[in-house]
């Protein structure tokens, strides 16, 4: 990944019911680029949000469905890369899953 840019490793923060139990103990999920790698999210996730430090994160890689198009042939959605960021104990909270 040739110049990428801190905004273009977070695509969109996932609203799940499982990454909403997460954020009670600071761990919020993220989907990401598929080529982003954990050093360059914990990055990310510090610049864009203040007063935010990250303990660790952890990564999946999720391949895409399988589709059909009517009688055509199978094909395949996008693969997806998901972010799971647990931050330390005296870091602020992500304002961005406040309100939910």
């Amino acid at each position: 990944m040739a110049n990428v840019q801190f905004y273009d490793v977070i695509l969109k923060p996932l609203v799940t019911e499982k990454s909403m139990s997460g954020m009670a103990n600071k761990e919020y999920t993220f989907l990401v680029h598929p080529e982003a790698n954990k050093t360059m999210i914990k990055e990310a996730v510090e610049k864009m949000f203040d007063g935010v430090k990250v303990a660790r994160v952890n990564t999946i890689n999720c391949e895409g469905k399988a589709k059909r198009q009517g009688r055509g042939p199978l094909g395949k959605t996008a693969r997806t890369k998901k972010a799971i960021v647990k931050l330390t104990e005296d870091s602020k909270d992500i304002e961005v899953f406040a309100g939910l």
